[in-house]
């Protein structure tokens, strides 16, 4: 299972470099809204596979899973999406490394649990790393690329936001059921804001090439959707605090393949900014329960 989940956080280190390429044949909100189509299929089939899904909720169910789409799909992928075309996938991969704290954060406010020294210290010394890397550039911190890093930074506490709101409901619902539905809602939402915006659609548009497709269904298919299974499966496997500790993987397999496939510099404020990131994240989860991360 430790290969597996070493895999996992390949293929989404991998997909931040993916979905940095694809900012460049696509509208941003027409990215999300065309990955998280695939994601839905391949969640779909996953689903009839196992055979568990289930329909029968209550009022309340459905609109508390209504919320968790509009955080977790909806806004979260517009957000990452926006925010990657004006950033770089170095910088993303470095963000994105607050999930888990973000998470540990916001779901300690949720189920009002008291805020120690240690978790302080790491929210504090996450963001300070962040911020090191965002306000960086030469000239001005609020360049297009430090706003493409607010954006993702907006999209992680999105991400969390909905994080907590899923740790009640998974109480009630099966994991894999309410990924499946919160994914299918999320992206009905996408859709409504892609026929509704100002964009016009078009064959151009949709179809740019047959390589901009293979890079949207591997994000789909293997990065969101099977990713996403293997997670639920090693949290059942070996539980969650030792499933968490494999997170850290992912900025560095982020920054590694944005540096081999992009051609991005690292430069001293990314060294600084990463490790102030992950001590800062180290500190304020451990000994705490993890939410699942933000997929980018």
């Amino acid at each position: 299972m430790q290969a597996v989940l070493i895999g996992a956080m390949a293929v989404w280190g991998l997909n931040l470099t993916s979905v940095k390429w694809l900012t460049a044949w696509f509208e941003p909100t027409m990215l999300a809204c065309v990955r998280m189509l695939v994601a839905c299929i391949a969640l779909t089939a996953i689903v009839v596979a196992k055979r568990c899904a289930r329909m029968r909720f209550t009022g309340r169910q459905w609109a508390a899973m209504g919320l968790c789409a509009v955080f977790m799909v909806y806004a979260n992928q517009v957000l990452f999406a926006q925010g990657l075309q004006r950033s770089t996938a170095t910088n993303a991969a470095l963000v994105m490394a607050l999930s888990p704290l973000a998470s540990a954060l916001l779901a300690a406010l949720a189920f009002r649990e008291p805020l120690t020294l240690q978790r302080g210290c790491g929210v504090l010394l996450g963001f300070a790393g962040v911020a090191a890397v965002v306000l960086s550039y030469p000239g001005s911190g609020l360049s297009s690329a430090g706003v493409g890093d607010l954006l993702i930074i907006c999209s992680v506490v999105s991400f969390a936001a909905g994080g907590a709101m899923v740790q009640r409901l998974a109480r009630q619902i099966h994991p894999l059921t309410l990924c499946w539905l919160t994914y299918c809602i999320g992206t009905a939402l996408l859709v409504v804001h892609l026929a509704l915006g100002p964009s016009a659609v078009t064959v151009a548009t949709l179809f740019p090439g047959w390589w901009p497709w293979a890079l949207v269904l591997f994000s789909g298919i293997f990065a969101t959707a099977l990713c996403n299974v293997v997670w639920n499966q090693a949290i059942a496997s070996i539980g969650v605090a030792r499933t968490a500790v494999f997170l850290y993987w992912v900025p560095v397999f982020g920054v590694l393949f944005a540096a081999l496939l992009l051609g991005e510099q690292l430069t001293l404020w990314h060294l600084v900014g990463f490790a102030a990131v992950m001590g800062g994240t180290w500190l304020g989860t451990r000994r705490h329960v993890a939410v699942a991360p933000a997929v980018p």
